[in-house]
């Protein structure tokens, strides 16, 4: 029997992929289970047109993934903290602190998409770098000086 994988299943195939079963295991496991729908002439077209579709939204997410990269290259945004002796500041600036300054400037970033490994607890310039997607990453600069 011949089926078209929905989602991964171990030992067969990643989703999308067309695989032969016994047909005890394609009727009574994976069709019901909702892993796997008969390889039909009409599920396969439709099969390739949901990857036609899902690849240009993949391009289009990366292209503006891109895109954004080159804003952040071009902004630098200041934090105002209290600092103490030897530039140490009372506290830290973190993700959320970056991501609120970014929102200012009109840019909207998710706070989980910020990478700072540590907190930083210093007066200076920080380059942070920004997950945007899985193949892009983006860099801001941080400005942290005293209030």
């Amino acid at each position: 029997m011949l089926v078209i994988l929905k989602k991964e299943v171990a030992h067969l195939g990643e989703a999308g992929a067309v695989v032969e079963v016994k047909n005890g295991y394609g009727r009574n496991y994976l069709i019901p289970q909702g892993l796997a729908i008969p390889a039909s002439e009409t599920n396969k077209a439709e099969l390739e047109h949901q990857k036609r579709m899902a690849d240009a939204i993949r391009r289009k997410e990366l292209q503006a993934a891109k895109d954004l990269a080159g804003r952040l290259a071009e902004v630098a945004v200041t934090i105002r903290r209290d600092a103490g002796e030897d530039d140490k500041l009372f506290g830290s600036v973190t993700n959320r602190d970056i991501a609120d300054a970014l929102a200012a400037e009109g840019i909207e970033i998710d706070r989980k998409a910020i990478v700072v490994a540590d907190p930083i607890k210093a007066i200076g310039l920080f380059n942070v770098p920004v997950r945007l997607h899985r193949e892009v990453e983006g860099t801001v600069r941080v400005f942290v000086v005293r209030n």
